[in-house]
């Protein structure tokens, strides 16, 4: 399958394996920003590390914290290896964008219909610099 998405942030090209989440997420409360695990035991991907994944969002739950705690996982190397997001989320960009402005290595952030999520899941993706998805 190929996806064109649209490219939110820029980052590098990569290849990485892809996974949607089925449910919203709030990153604050919701992910441990020093194992980079999906901590939050009523979130259905419970346990789940996030780095390295093409990480497919089909929307976040609300907390202006969420930049702080994408700009831990970026700092701390267990960021996802790209960020897939249904609609854009200015707060969680943010931390991306911070790390960037601090010379950090980070993902890239794309904005893909959450209907293309499915066809995506468990697949390995390449992932271009302009946003195109291709399952390998």
């Amino acid at each position: 399958m190929t996806a064109q998405g649209e490219v939110l942030l820029v980052g590098a090209a990569v290849t990485a394996p892809g996974f949607a989440l089925t449910a919203p997420i709030s990153f604050w409360g919701g992910v441990d920003p020093k194992s980079g695990t999906i901590s939050d035991p009523r979130h259905p991907e419970h346990g789940t590390r996030l780095a390295g994944l093409a990480l497919m969002i089909p929307a976040t739950v609300g907390s202006s914290s969420a930049a702080a705690i994408l700009l831990e996982l970026v700092h701390g190397g267990r960021a996802p290896a790209a960020v897939i997001l249904h609609e854009p989320d200015a707060i969680l960009l943010l931390g991306l964008i911070v790390a960037k402005e601090m010379g950090m290595q980070t993902p890239i952030a794309i904005r893909l219909d959450r209907d293309q999520f499915a066809a995506l899941h468990g697949h390995e993706l390449q992932i271009s610099e302009s946003g195109l998805l291709r399952s390998a």
